[in-house]
């Protein structure tokens, strides 16, 4: 049958009636409240259900009154002592004492043996699922009362009723576009009782769709094929017709920030399941370095000022010195064109920044530049400022020794610059910028001094990332294939950190600014996905107090936006808490470190799995919750597959 047709199918279940058959008993409850419930089983019992897991779904049907469908639906998380217990374990040690060695001892009798087969088991509780008024079934995810325990019969949904318990949804059952299947139920490592045809799990794209979801676990548990096949159900919805408040759903734009480069490459440990292969038509590659089938992620440094600075002024972020931080807060604003003061200072700022680009090698390919100089300045006699008229037009290198020459007299008591102050009562030819640009292209401190500073140098490690062609910059374009609903995947695999975060942080903060402006705008907008790999590489720490870092931004009003984020990574405790506490979808695989199950028991009920995740390594063990789920589901992820291969 397809997806399709299984899902109608499932739908027609009657839980119920299903649930009363005799060979999912499990056992009788002899303690029961609002958040707990404890059993009495047998051995027999549990071996006909093909046994009772840490983590098995249970259900408690209420038999205290004909008529009533009603059923608690619990999660096992250990044993529990009964009140026979220890007297059962003083007849065993007597036993044992018998026959210490093997079993040629005095046999059990057959009361004695059935006494010995009973044990208890502790569950959380879930939730409720009822019939209302109009007989559909509904859940709840508490108790709004209960009763004595003998008025309830335990047993273990397998089949068609447990595909509806974890498939159920506050809506129904999935069937709708956008619906795939993520994987089948799985309670534990061990599969020596695994009978039956498997339970499939399904997600819904609309889960995804603006929210924030988390995936956690050790490398290789499978955190990446995970957001493959989320990135397959949300192509599944994208551009469907599927609505959203009567809202049809635009083409839905997805990029990844790939740290590894395992998205963007075809990966030979994952058998060639890169996305790049599954969507070759709408998928576009970006590169820091050039190479076959990728865009490279260069920006023209003289025609883009404010970007080109603002990419430099992240790569420099770390450097605490005075002038370089000086350098990293200019102001690229343009001025009122009206001003004519302000346009002509701004020119001069720009021509002493591209100054300082060409000394660092970053080429303009020849082209001339222009700035205002002034009558005084041009018959100063001074080599490299007399009789040169930057107003027509002068070379890079021109520039750079019109600069220099510039800064190394600015002081001079009769020079032109001292003497233009003065004919401006005190106002400095050149701004504080200009100023702080004069000094990073000379590398001298004050004007006249020795050139005992990195100054310009500081740009030169960085000169790979610009080109002299024109071009739109890559951060519009990338925006650009993302509004038209196309896949971006950024392979960050070749450069250092400091590129990584800094191209990271410059494309997040684009795509934030350009959908509060559409927001702000009342534009029409499609969802944009933004998946991150290795994202405790990026995100601002768990102690980082600055909430206005763009990562914090997206996770608290992305959703306002239609942003979606999803990231992964090992360690829990290095995310922020202000994106931890927005996240409404986790998968959650193997973490060996009892600090990070810590910090993940913080959030729904993961406690109830805090040893299974410690001790079990198997790839694709997950364990779900989603938005539109109310409790969490253990699965085994499908691996992802592309087509043809």
């Amino acid at each position: 049958m397809t997806m399709l047709e299984e899902l109608k199918q499932l739908a027609s279940v009657d839980l119920f009636a299903e649930s009363r058959k005799e060979d999912a008993f499990v056992g009788r409850p002899f303690y029961l409240d609002f958040d707990r419930l404890r059993l009495m089983s047998n051995d027999k019992w549990k071996q006909s259900v093909g046994g009772v897991p840490a983590g098995a779904f249970l259900l408690a049907l209420y038999t205290g009154e004909a008529g009533i469908d009603e059923a608690i639906l619990l999660r096992v998380l250990r044993p529990t002592k009964l009140p026979t217990d220890d007297d059962m374990v003083m007849a065993m040690v007597d036993h044992y004492k018998e026959a210490p060695r093997d079993d040629s001892g005095t046999p059990l009798d057959s009361y004695t043996r059935s006494e010995f087969q009973f044990s208890g088991l502790e569950c959380r509780v879930i939730g409720t699922f009822y019939r209302d008024e109009t007989r559909t079934t509904r859940f709840a995810g508490d108790l709004d009362n209960f009763y004595a325990p003998h008025n309830y019969r335990v047993v273990k949904p397998r089949g068609n009723v447990l595909e509806y318990i974890v498939n159920f949804r506050e809506q129904g059952i999935p069937g709708g576009k956008g619906d795939e299947r993520i994987g089948r139920i799985r309670y534990s490592s061990s599969l020596r009782h695994h009978t039956g045809d498997e339970v499939p799990v399904y997600v819904s794209a609309l889960d995804f769709l603006g929210k924030r979801t988390a995936l956690f676990g050790m490398t290789r548990t499978g955190k990446s094929n995970s957001v493959k096949k989320i990135i397959q159900a949300t192509v599944g919805i994208s551009g469907s017709g599927v609505k959203i408040k009567d809202e049809e759903i635009l083409p839905v734009g997805q990029i990844i920030f790939d740290i590894n480069g395992e998205y963007a490459n075809a990966n030979q440990q994952d058998d060639g399941t890169a996305i790049f292969q599954q969507y070759p038509n709408d998928v576009t590659r970006y590169s820091v370095l050039g190479k076959p089938g990728f865009k490279v992620m260069k920006l023209n440094f003289h025609r883009s000022i404010a970007e080109g600075h603002s990419l430099l002024a992240g790569l420099l972020d770390d450097d605490s010195s005075t002038y370089t931080r000086a350098f990293c807060s200019i102001d690229w604003t343009e001025p009122d064109p009206e001003d004519r003061s302000a346009t002509t200072r701004y020119g001069v700022k720009k021509a002493a920044y591209q100054a300082c680009l060409k000394a660092a090698g970053y080429s303009n390919g020849g082209a001339p530049i222009k700035f205002q100089s002034n009558a005084v300045i041009m018959g100063s006699g001074i080599p490299g400022l007399d009789g040169v008229d930057p107003s027509k037009g002068i070379s890079l290198d021109d520039a750079i020794a019109w600069f220099t020459a510039a800064w190394e007299n600015y002081a001079e008591a009769q020079g032109p610059f001292q003497t233009l102050k003065r004919q401006k009562k005190g106002r400095d030819w050149a701004d504080e910028d200009t100023q702080t640009l004069m000094r990073f292209l000379t590398r001298k401190a004050k004007p006249g001094g020795n050139a005992n500073e990195a100054g310009f140098r500081k740009l030169m490690k960085h000169k790979m990332l610009h080109t002299d062609t024109v071009a739109n910059p890559f951060d519009d374009e990338i925006v650009g294939l993302l509004r038209a609903g196309k896949i971006v995947i950024l392979d960050l695999s070749q450069g250092n950190p400091d590129i990584q975060r800094t191209y990271s942080d410059r494309v997040s903060r684009k795509i934030f600014n350009e959908a509060m402006d559409r927001f702000i705008n009342n534009e029409q907008t499609n969802f944009i996905q933004m998946y991150f790999e290795e994202a405790h590489n990026l995100f601002p720490r768990k102690d980082d107090k600055d909430l206005t870092q763009i990562y914090n931004r997206i996770a608290k009003e992305g959703q306002k936006l239609r942003l979606g984020l999803c990231y992964a990574t090992q360690e829990v405790s290095s995310i922020s808490g202000s994106i931890l506490k927005n996240t409404q979808n986790w998968f959650v695989s193997h973490l060996n470190n009892r600090d990070e199950l810590r910090e993940l028991d913080k959030f729904y009920d993961f406690e109830d799995f805090t040893e299974s995740l410690r001790r079990t390594t198997d790839k694709g063990f997950i364990r779900l919750k989603t938005d539109s789920n109310t409790f969490i589901v253990p699965i085994q992820v499908d691996p992802f597959k592309v087509a043809g291969v």
